[in-house]
Formats: C-alpha cells, structure tokens, sequence
C-alpha cells in the first residue's frame, strides 16, 4: 500500500468523499479521522514533535522522558489500541523493556490496501500475540474489525482496550460535552490527577471533588489541571455501547459504538496544561474516552488480582491458539 508522510511519520491513508482515515505505520495508531466538510479532525495530536517509536532512546531523546512511558509518548497520537496490557508495566517488566500500554502501541504495523480500506497487522513477538485491524468506509462511518490471536499453548488473560483521545480545536474547554450510557463509577486506584480522591464510587456522570463537591464528566474541563481517570460501567441493559462528543456552537459530533458485551467500560483522563514534566511541558489539552475489557489502567498483576469490578469482568480471556474477533465503528457528520 503507498505510504504517505503525516506529521513527519510514516502513514498510510484511505478516504471517501466524507472522510480520511489515516493509520501511522509504528503504532497503528489512527491519527486522523478527517471530516472533509468542516476540515476538522476530533483525535488528538499531541503539541510535541512526533518520531518513530522506534527510534527512542533515553539517551538521544531526553525530551520525551526516560522511562517505560517514555516511547509511547514519543509516537503516540490519536487512537491507539492497548493489548495486552492497559496501564504500566510492573518495575520488573520495565526493566526487562516493557512499555506501558503494551506492544500493539508501539511495534510496526503491516498495513495492505483491501476494498478500499486497510488491513493492519502487528506480530506481538514478546506476548506471543497476533494483533489484526481491518478498516473500513461507509460514508461517515468508520467501520472496524479487530482480532487478537494467541499463539501460546496456554489460555491468556489479556487487556484490551481502545486508548481513544480527542484534542484541539475539536476539544475546547467549558464547550465540548459529551454522552455515554454510564452507570456505575470509580475513580482511579492509585496516585494520579489533581481532582479526585483514590478509589471513589459514584454514579455516572457526577464525580465527587477531593475538596468537596461533583465534577460534571459531560462537559471538558476550564480548569488547568490533569484531572486524573475515572472508570465507569456502561448500562448493561443496552445490546450496543458508545460514546458521542460535540460542541453546542461546533460543526461535527464524533464518537464511537460498540457491542456492550464485547467493551463493558469506559474510563475518561483529562490534561488541561497541568502536566510541567516532558513532553507535557504545561501545553497539553486532551480528553482519553478509553473503552476496551478492562476499568483501570494498572499492572497486569493487579488486573489479575482485582479479578472483577462491580461483578463484571476486568480483562478478558484468550484461549490457547484461539482468535477472538469484535467489530466498533467510529461515525462523524454534522453537529
């Protein structure tokens, strides 16, 4: 398939008269989900310069950090998938290379041209895992299916989620709402962001403020802060799941759909020019909608450990030389 050049990465593209999808080679992460009508891309670019994954070293590119976050950071952009892992690694698997958010985020992706579309294929070569994408277009819907092949002769317990984060000028602050079917709540189990407490329940979409009061999840944040995650249960009554995101005075709204069974949880983060160290540098605004198997982001022994969360699942099963296969979409139009 012709590579192109998107933000100095390696690219490839496929597009209708409605809209351009753009897939980077080293991560698979979808960049660009264009609406060609208003010219706007809702996905989140961040403000620092982009480079190949491959490429970082702590030693040649201190910018980006010198930890296991470090080579994320450094190509990451938009919507990348998190498999097998969703969070950081442990410190023994950090020092043994291992990057948080797991392999799919980083290594090189095969990607064909098929129908139009994009066949996207990443070989998990230390998980022993076979990640496949297909990207498809219908008009402004961005079909996808996807599929995680275990190559080992033992079931594995895996992470899999969809790290999707919106930026500027699509995200604005005190403008952009946002709709999911959210039941249950909790905010994050460990030391992160400026607003919540640790391991707090509450019900979509108010969550309680460490000084007192809610904080209203519809609706990104004025305040300079990294307001930290929030993992929430989506309704379980519901066959489909999703998320739609707009502004009152915008002129598209982007989200997502997915089969609830497949994806039981969205977690939000919010960084509104809070974050001082590299690469965050006090510029960065974003939104992560995360939906995928698992409520928080965390080790893989702790995701094994918490076993469930509200009586549901908090990661999900491959068997031995198995495939598993689900389909999502991502639409955009007119507000």
């Amino acid at each position: 398939m012709p590579e192109t050049t998107y933000r100095d990465r390696r690219a490839v593209a496929c597009e209708n008269d409605q809209v351009r999808v753009t897939v980077l080679v080293e991560g698979g992460h979808i960049a660009e989900i264009l609406d060609k009508a208003s010219g706007l891309n809702p996905l989140w670019t961040p403000p620092w310069p982009s480079i190949e994954p491959s490429h970082w070293n702590a030693e040649h590119y201190p910018e980006y950090g010198n930890d296991a976050e470090s080579r994320l950071l450094s190509g990451i952009m938009g919507h990348n998938t998190c498999i097998d892992l969703f969070g950081g690694p442990s410190e023994t698997e950090a020092a043994s290379g291992v990057t948080v958010h797991g392999e799919a985020s980083v290594l090189p992706y095969d990607l064909l041209d098929s129908d139009g579309g994009i066949d996207c294929t990443c070989y998990m070569t230390r998980s022993q895992l076979v990640f496949r994408r297909s990207i498809r277009l219908d008009g402004g819907r961005i079909l996808f299916h996807e599929s995680v092949e275990n190559l080992n002769p033992w079931d594995r317990p895996i992470a899999w989620q969809q790290h999707v984060s919106l930026g500027p000028p699509f995200l604005e602050n005190g403008k952009t709402r946002f709709a999911l079917p959210g039941t249950r709540s909790l905010t994050y189990d460990g030391d992160f962001g400026d607003l919540f407490c640790r391991a707090i329940q509450f019900d979509w979409p108010l969550a309680p403020l460490k000084g007192g009061g809610d904080y209203d999840l519809r609706t990104f944040t004025t305040r300079p802060v990294s307001a930290g995650y929030t993992a929430h249960l989506l309704d379980p009554v519901l066959e489909k799941a999703g998320f739609r995101a707009w502004s009152p005075d915008g002129q598209v709204v982007f989200g997502y759909r997915w089969r609830r069974s497949d994806f039981p949880w969205l977690g939000i983060w919010e960084e509104n020019r809070s974050r001082q160290n590299t690469p965050w540098n006090g510029k960065t605004i974003a939104r992560g909608m995360e939906f995928g198997v698992s409520p928080q982001p965390e080790t893989r022994a702790a995701m094994i450990t918490r076993g469930s969360l509200f009586g549901v699942p908090a990661f999900r099963w491959i068997p031995s030389h198995s495939t598993v296969s689900v389909d999502y979409e991502a639409f955009i139009g007119p507000a």
